[in-house]
């Protein structure tokens, strides 16, 4: 949605999604704004409470069954299993997403691997595509009067055109932009403590091809799980770049983590809001 500054200040009902790489502060900010009247979308948190609560808790439960003490307790019904996603706390989602590699490290095998990538691919696209019911429920139902969708680092992974479509016609699309300081931590960080990552299974079948052969590693069942999500974090990162800049570039505004870091208050944000329209 494209707006002038005049424009964006005098909308009642101001609907904005945020776009950026995981740590770049789309969750502090969605939480400031939470404290001023804006309804707070979550998209990782709508892909784990919605449309991957099944299979997260059926992967709970195939661990839970090896335990001889929890099977004859679930098995009875005894105990039940559920999930305690909140938006600061998304770990479910991402122990059902996993790390390719060795089983004995914690690792999937390859295919199971790409069969949850694309039913995590499959959610996100419907939980972006639940964002105009949202807006519609935040402002009717919960009495809100603004938007915020907080969308997942992997949004720009999607390449779904209905997804893009969809946002710009009802939101104000806000690419968070890290420094190259900021890029840099946040690889520190994902190599220090690597975590399960969304991948575009073309990237994926690439670099695991070039990260065996690097490695000298014949078989997916061999990978150090952990060591490769440390490779291809970077990689990873970089090819996103381009393609969070070509959503903005086309649909929406930029500003940097560097000005994000300025933001104290509802008016900081609604100004540096204001300040990207103009730079267009």
């Amino acid at each position: 949605m494209r707006l002038t500054a005049e424009e964006f200040r005098n909308w009642p009902h101001k609907s904005i999604t945020l776009l950026g790489m995981s740590g770049v502060g789309k969750t502090v900010l969605s939480s400031l704004l939470r404290q001023h009247d804006w309804f707070h979308y979550s998209g990782d948190y709508r892909i784990g409470t919605r449309y991957l609560d099944e299979p997260i808790l059926d992967n709970i439960k195939r661990q839970a069954m090896q335990v001889p003490f929890l099977r004859d307790l679930l098995r009875s019904d005894s105990i039940s299993i559920s999930n305690k996603i909140t938006f600061h706390h998304l770990k479910p989602v991402s122990s059902f997403l996993g790390k390719v590699g060795n089983p004995e490290l914690g690792g999937l095998p390859k295919d199971e691997f790409i069969r949850r990538q694309r039913l995590h691919h499959e959610a996100e696209v419907n939980a972006m595509l639940d964002v105009p019911e949202f807006i519609e429920k935040a402002r009717t139902i919960y009495g809100y009067s603004h938007f915020v969708n907080d969308a997942g680092g992997s949004v720009c992974e999607l390449d779904n055109e209905q997804v893009l479509e969809t946002l710009d016609k009802h939101t104000l699309i806000l690419y968070l932009k890290a420094t190259e300081a900021d890029e840099a931590e946040l690889i520190r960080r994902a190599r220090s403590h690597p975590k399960p990552l969304y991948y575009r299974e073309a990237f994926l079948e690439s670099h695991l091809q070039q990260y065996m052969e690097e490695k000298a590693i014949p078989y997916v069942a061999l990978i150090d799980p952990d060591d490769f999500v440390q490779w291809c974090f970077p990689l990873l990162f970089k090819s996103r770049i381009p393609r969070y800049e070509a959503i903005a570039e086309q649909y929406g505004y930029t500003v940097t983590t560097d000005e994000l870091r300025q933001i104290k208050s509802l008016d900081d944000f609604l100004q540096l809001v204001e300040t990207a329209i103009a730079r267009r």
